[in-house]
């Protein structure tokens, strides 16, 4: 796998910091155990309202991959659309993994 992002992904998945679904996902928000939560680019914006609102209301930064679902099933071996990162590192670092890739300043646009 040449993409980082997605590698780190995995590595965050292997070490149980990151949970799968949007309904886990708006769970782990309310519990206080979401650190950041990432979306897909094709994730259903239904859904994502549902998320996006769970993650405003608990202060979660949210983004966007800039990823399909399909780029992070194969990447993660199961099908994913939204995922929340439980870990302050994890996150810390795809959050600086993102900006990278857009050019820097993309945490200013981060939702939430």
């Amino acid at each position: 796998m040449n993409d980082k992002l997605l590698s780190f992904l995995g590595i965050c998945l292997r070490a149980k910091k990151l949970v799968i679904g949007a309904d886990i996902c708006v769970q782990s928000a309310q519990q206080g155990k979401s650190c950041l939560i990432l979306y897909a680019e094709d994730f259903s914006a239904n859904s994502l309202k549902k998320v996006a609102a769970a993650a405003q209301q608990h202060r979660v930064g949210i983004m966007n991959t800039h990823r399909t679902k399909e780029e992070l099933s194969l990447a993660l071996g199961r099908l994913c659309g939204v995922l929340s990162v439980e870990d302050e590192g994890f996150a810390k670092k795809l959050i600086a993994m993102l900006e990278t890739e857009q050019g820097g300043d993309l945490y200013d646009k981060i939702q939430g």
